[in-house]
């Protein structure tokens, strides 16, 4: 052989073995309470990286400290005979294989049966470079992965703890949730609740309908179609939206963005600017260190200014409830307060700086105005409500 047809051969040969099911597999069929398994074990080595997808079935990985991928797959058939159980089992093609540094398996359906479900159990190195999971109804379990992790579900709910790398997790309508992350996540079902204990990077998370729950994000883009929204601690920007819940946040390091198609909105403190719209419901917003925007159609707003607030203005404005707002002795704001419908309505103020006067006479509805500077003024803090009382206190009183 010239050595150039050597090379060719050797070529070829690599590019067989990498793609070879893999080895050392066993398999056995028991009958377990009403269902007969069909159980396949195995190994893969070498690989970096573990890619699965499957027609039907639930899918786990956990990492560990072995050098190699160890599976377990049952087939379960929920029928009397072992006969129907093995026609069954043949239905459903498993093949695994590893291409490159990458480890495969593909489970393969012909037709479908409601007696019939499958499990995929799978430890496996914790610094794989990446894990990519795909399955059409069942829910996936993903648990000490270093690297990137990629998960997708038609239905079933998603899991995940203790990753080290970027992740997203999107499923047709099941539930997601999250333990401790270190990186950036993405997180979307069609209706499912998503609750995340804890995510180090940028967070962006998106039910269909479902509520949210976060303990700490370093970002977070968080929008539901109708469920409630609670974040607790967030070291960067925040943006909250529902179709009617509420919406809670504790502790915001920057800027925070909510809206609520009707339901209330509660802020308990934030460094950076803040907007709060809702068509409906109470608004509450502590702790405001710049300037602050908050809408309601019928709700009481109260708003408390901390700090210097030496940056952006500030408008307070409901359609039908009273504003209360909380100001610290070294704030400087120039104020101008209207109660546009007063019906017996009227503005109180703990600081004589704020000169309270009304437009209108006899015994109908009157205007009530409010205009002043504290500490020789600074950004404008606009209130208007047209049926309500407004009061601004002094905080901590």
């Amino acid at each position: 052989m010239k050595p150039i047809n050597q090379f060719a051969a050797v070529v070829v040969l690599a590019a067989l073995a990498a793609a070879v099911p893999a080895l050392a597999q066993q398999s056995r069929m028991y009958r377990e309470g009403n269902a007969w398994v069909e159980e396949v074990t195995g190994t893969i080595a070498d690989a970096r990286q573990l890619k699965v997808q499957t027609d039907v079935g639930s899918v786990q990985v956990q990492g560990g400290t072995q050098n190699d991928i160890q599976y377990v797959i049952k087939k379960r058939s929920y029928t009397d005979s072992e006969e129907d159980a093995r026609r069954s089992f043949e239905h459903f093609k498993i093949t695994a294989t590893r291409r490159g540094d990458m480890a495969m398996f593909e489970g393969n359906s012909e037709g479908r049966s409601h007696k019939f479900n499958a499990d995929f159990n799978f430890t496996v190195p914790r610094d794989l470079s990446a894990v990519k999971i795909e399955t059409e109804g069942g829910g996936v379990n993903v648990r000490n992965i270093s690297g990137a992790v990629s998960t997708q579900t038609g239905g079933g709910a998603i899991s995940l703890d203790q990753l080290g790398g970027p992740a997203t997790a999107e499923t047709g309508g099941g539930a997601i949730n999250v333990g401790t992350t270190w990186n950036d996540l993405h997180l979307e079902t069609g209706g499912g609740s998503i609750n995340v204990t804890s995510v180090k990077g940028k967070l962006v998370a998106s039910t269909g309908g479902g509520s949210i729950s976060i303990g700490s994000a370093g970002f977070v883009s968080a929008e539901t179609g109708g469920g409630s929204i609670d974040i607790r601690q967030c070291n960067g920007d925040v943006k909250a939206e529902t179709g009617g819940g509420s919406i809670s946040v504790s502790d915001v390091a920057n800027r925070a963005t909510m809206e609520t198609g009707g339901g209330s909105i509660r802020l308990s403190g934030a460094k950076g600017p803040v907007h709060a719209e809702t068509g409906g419901g109470s608004i509450e917003l502590w702790k405001l260190m710049q300037g602050a925007k908050a809408t309601t159609g019928a709700g009481t707003i109260t708003a408390e200014f901390v700090g210097n607030n030496g940056s952006g203005a500030s408008m307070l404005e409901t359609s039908t409830g009273d504003v209360i707002v909380y100001l610290s002795p070294d704030v400087h704001v120039t104020v101008h307060a209207t109660i546009e419908t007063a019906m017996g309505h009227k503005i109180r103020t703990d600081f004589p700086e704020l000169k309270v006067r009304s437009e209108g006479e006899g015994y109908g509805p009157h205007t009530v105005y409010a205009d002043g500077s504290l500490n020789g003024g600074g950004p404008e803090l606009k209130i208007v409500t047209n049926l309500g009382n407004i009061e601004f206190r002094k905080a901590g009183k």
